[in-house]
């Protein structure tokens, strides 16, 4: 299909979306665009008018759990903070899914990584069973009973793919890495920093900067001989490689991870600032989108609820990526439809983890209450 027609018919046939019975037909259409932007920024992304999740729980999706050894319902509860990549022409997004073991509370389920297709990066068909999660390997002492949580991916120079994911034993997290040929078959290398000096550091939310070399195919960059890495929640930070697996933080003079970024008292990032999808190599620097959490505190961002998590933008040096240029005092993207605040994160969340270059438009997906995934787009080439 080509993208005029897409655009056309994404927004005169809000029917092509899921319907589901928690959504309203009647509900509120989204705002036509989000927040203006400057010259270093992309977008603004707008929403599909009516909008509806793209990808939504499916209670009777069964897989047989290699470490119990019976059948589970592996995306019974939640299916939320997507990852995506171009691959032969189509959207491929893998998405975090909650199955209904645990106990009832963020964090508390099993969650495993599901793969879905679009040839149109709206409209996606699933795989029926998870194409990675916790297994009897190397890893399941850091991933069970967990999961493999919001993965990031990115495609390599060779054709591969390498994914970061959150290991999470219910005890500790980490950054795990990963990588594919195929999207489907993975190769688990254990957490991005070893088990050295940094092998008791909790860390996660790892995005590895890209660089688009066709329109339609974002890879993995080297500046300086180097592959590099932002990282973190609470502070950014950024890390180095050689071959996009073993990772080594930058320190500064004190030998600990060198902070880019913090909170900042009365912004949309007044709780955190954490990583956002693989930042992109453009004309005017480093973009990194990453999500802010707003303090519950009295040095929040009045205009937006307690706790929300919204989506902001930053912009590093090129050739220095630890050099912060610009950051935006507000954030270019928020929740505002209902269902992007209604699940088991109440405050509500358009958590962006996911980011492609599709048909000369940027795509942008996002968890939304820790429930569903969403989507929005870029109507122009900005930032490129």
């Amino acid at each position: 299909m080509r993208w005029t027609a897409l655009c056309v018919a994404w927004f005169l046939l809000a029917a092509g979306f899921p319907n589901h019975a928690q959504h309203s037909k009647t509900q509120p259409k989204a705002p036509a665009a989000t927040t203006k932007t400057t010259a270093w920024m992309l977008g603004p992304f707008t929403r599909p008018e009516n909008a509806q999740p793209v990808i939504t729980a499916q209670p009777a999706s069964v897989f047989t759990d290699p470490i119990l050894g019976k059948p589970v319902n592996w995306e019974a509860l939640h299916t939320f903070n997507p990852a995506a990549v171009v691959r032969e022409g189509k959207v491929y997004v893998l998405y975090r899914a909650e199955d209904d073991s645990g106990t009832m509370q963020i964090g508390m389920h099993t969650s495993r990584l599901g793969l879905a297709v679009s040839e149109d990066g709206v409209h996606f068909t699933r795989e029926a069973t998870p194409v990675f999660y916790p297994t009897k390997d190397s890893e399941q002492a850091r991933e069970w009973p967990g999961g493999t949580e919001d993965p990031r991916i990115v495609e390599t120079p060779d054709g591969g793919y390498v994914i970061t994911y959150t290991q999470w034993n219910r005890e500790t997290y980490r950054v795990g890495i990963a990588a594919s040929t195929d999207l489907h078959t993975w190769t688990k290398h254990g957490p991005a920093f070893g088990m050295g000096k940094y092998g008791g550091l909790k860390y996660k939310s790892a995005g590895i900067v890209t660089e688009c070399v066709t329109k339609a195919r974002c890879i993995a960059a080297k500046i300086d001989g180097h592959y590099w890495m932002y990282w973190g929640e609470g502070e950014i930070h950024l890390a180095t490689s050689e071959d996009l697996v073993h990772w080594a933080p930058v320190e500064g003079a004190d030998g600990q991870p060198k902070v880019l970024m913090r909170a900042r008292s009365g912004k949309f990032d007044s709780g955190l600032p954490e990583v956002g999808p693989p930042p992109v190599l453009t004309k005017n620097g480093i973009l990194l989108l990453y999500n802010g959490k707003n303090s519950a505190r009295a040095d929040r961002d009045p205009a937006l609820a307690a706790g929300t998590y919204s989506v902001g933008q930053a912009l590093f040096a090129a050739h220095d990526p630890a050099k912060l240029l610009a950051r935006t005092e507000k954030p270019f993207f928020e929740p505002k439809l209902p269902w992007e605040k209604i699940g088991q994160y109440a405050a509500g969340t358009t958590f962006a983890e996911g980011l492609v270059w599709f048909h000369d438009h940027w795509l942008l997906y996002y968890g939304c209450a820790d429930s569903r995934v969403g989507i929005a787009m870029s109507p122009s080439a900005s930032g490129r």
